[in-house]
């Protein structure tokens, strides 16, 4: 039975934040000034509250926007009658700032930079507070057992029906809530399994250089393509732990699963640097070119990532050569030379399409009355100017491509070139069509992914493919 004389003791991270606040703080921390990362070994030596506290002297964490269990909170809302107290191992300033934003607690207790309030030593703390078997805890991992065991009664969050076994052989379980997402589906949005499709890139040099009948020529291309899925995985991963306050206070990147609190951060921490190692693995074993390739490209992701994205059209050009490196890595698998135009065709496209992209990321801004981008150097006036360059941009890429046609180097590929005038007026149709939809504000906020999906683009891609083959045959 539960006594409301008890005070009600509640963990933070990973109870009633569906979240560590020392994960949260170190990207955060690490998002903005990477270089810290060498001084983290240091403070790790003077002991984890100091390490907590050295951290969270640094950042400022949106607390209004961290993904919080709402039963728990409900649970809190509802018991007004006895003292409410969170309690927690993370940071006391951080732990502070949660408090004072909720507005549920009457008091806190947190690690203060000599003490890791975990464990033990939160127990002991609990009792010298409140007096053994005086205070309910609510708590989510193992190391609570050591709470548990001193305390009135248990409340088990966000963990399986083990560790509510145990804390019943110790007190009394009030209440058992099982964790909520997480599992397979989580992990394979995290990992943007459909995002892969902008690798199909690497498979351009294989057609435009017509082996794709040769049997070596498809497996080198098929193994690039999964190597850089690999890395791409790795660096969505990273850039999603990297970017976890601007994700929660977008209306589709805030349900992604490590904004949301569906899968842990330290997780995620470690499945990005094993991805990027297997990407590399299997990078190695198609042809060093290529993985000097690929290990190009990763730079420029971390680069972006770190720095480059908050910088105004350096992040776009940066987005359009990052598709086009994509090209060159699948030149570099099959040994194919690589051609000016397409790589000049390329950049001129995908810029193109980056544009559409932060066109639509700052429409969907302006719609919601926001006036900046959070973590970006775009505001809404930017809007016109945005949707300018990318439609000129667009267009001179089908222009290279025109002039391709009667370059030396189209007439020794193609037997009847002059057949690839019909693209001109396809790609032409389907940029235009691409910026339309943007601007009515129907535009997916990855232009490549629309594209994937979109029946109209599938058919472009068709017809396409056929005016190629057209071009390729000797009538």
């Amino acid at each position: 039975m539960q006594r409301i004389d008890r005070a009600l003791c509640v963990d933070l991270d990973g109870t009633l934040l569906r979240s560590d606040l020392l994960y949260e703080s170190l990207l955060t921390l690490l998002a903005s000034k990477p270089l810290y990362v060498f001084l983290l070994p240091l403070w790790l030596l003077r002991g984890k509250a100091a390490l907590k506290r050295e951290i969270a002297s640094r950042v400022r964490l949106p607390v209004e926007h961290l993904p919080y269990d709402e039963r728990v909170l409900e649970l809190l809302r509802t018991t007004e009658q006895r003292p409410r107290v969170l309690c927690s191992a993370s940071d006391q300033e951080l732990v502070e700032a949660i408090a004072d934003h909720l507005g549920v607690f009457d008091e806190v207790m947190a690690s203060d930079g000599l003490r890791n309030l975990a464990g033990r030593q939160k127990a002991e703390a609990l009792n010298t507070r409140f007096g053994a078997g005086h205070y309910d805890y609510m708590g989510n991992a193992s190391v609570d057992l050591q709470v548990w065991k001193h305390a009135g009664g248990a409340y088990v969050v966000n963990a399986g029906a083990s560790l509510a076994a145990a804390a019943a052989r110790s007190t009394t379980v009030h209440g058992h809530w099982s964790a909520q997402g997480g599992g397979l589906r989580s992990w394979i949005k995290a990992l943007r399994i459909y995002q892969w499709a902008k690798n199909l890139l690497v498979l351009v040099p294989l057609l435009t250089a017509h082996r794709f009948f040769d049997l070596p020529s498809v497996l080198d291309a098929a193994t690039a393509f999964i190597a850089f899925g690999l890395c791409a995985s790795g660096v969505y991963l990273l850039n999603d732990l990297l970017d976890l306050a601007p994700d929660r206070q977008h209306a589709r990147k805030r349900k992604r699963p490590f904004a949301a609190g569906d899968l842990p951060l330290l997780h995620g921490l470690f499945a990005a640097p094993l991805l990027t190692l297997a990407g590399f693995a299997l990078a190695l074993w198609t042809s060093p070119a290529f993985a000097l390739v690929l290990a190009i490209y990763y730079a420029m992701t971390l680069a972006y990532s770190f720095v480059l994205k908050r910088i105004v059209m350096i992040d776009v050009v940066m987005l359009a050569a990052l598709y086009t490196v994509r090209i060159i890595g699948g030149a570099m698998a099959i040994g194919a030379a690589l051609s000016f135009w397409l790589l000049a065709f390329s950049m001129f496209i995908f810029l193109s399409l980056a544009l559409v992209k932060r066109y639509t990321e700052l429409a969907a801004m302006a719609n919601s009355g926001k006036q900046k981008a959070i973590g970006r150097g775009y505001d809404v006036s930017d809007l016109p100017l945005i949707q300018s360059l990318g439609a000129a941009a667009g267009y001179i890429g089908i222009l290279v491509f025109a002039l391709y046609i009667n370059s030396p180097e189209s007439l020794q590929i193609y037997s009847n070139p002059r057949i690839l005038w019909l693209l001109c007026p396809v790609l032409l149709y389907w940029i235009s069509r691409v910026w339309i939809i943007a601007h009515r504000g129907d535009m997916h906020d990855d232009p490549i992914v629309f594209a994937a999906r979109d029946r109209v683009s599938r058919i472009v891609a068709l017809i396409s493919i056929l005016i190629v083959a057209a071009a390729t045959t000797t009538w």
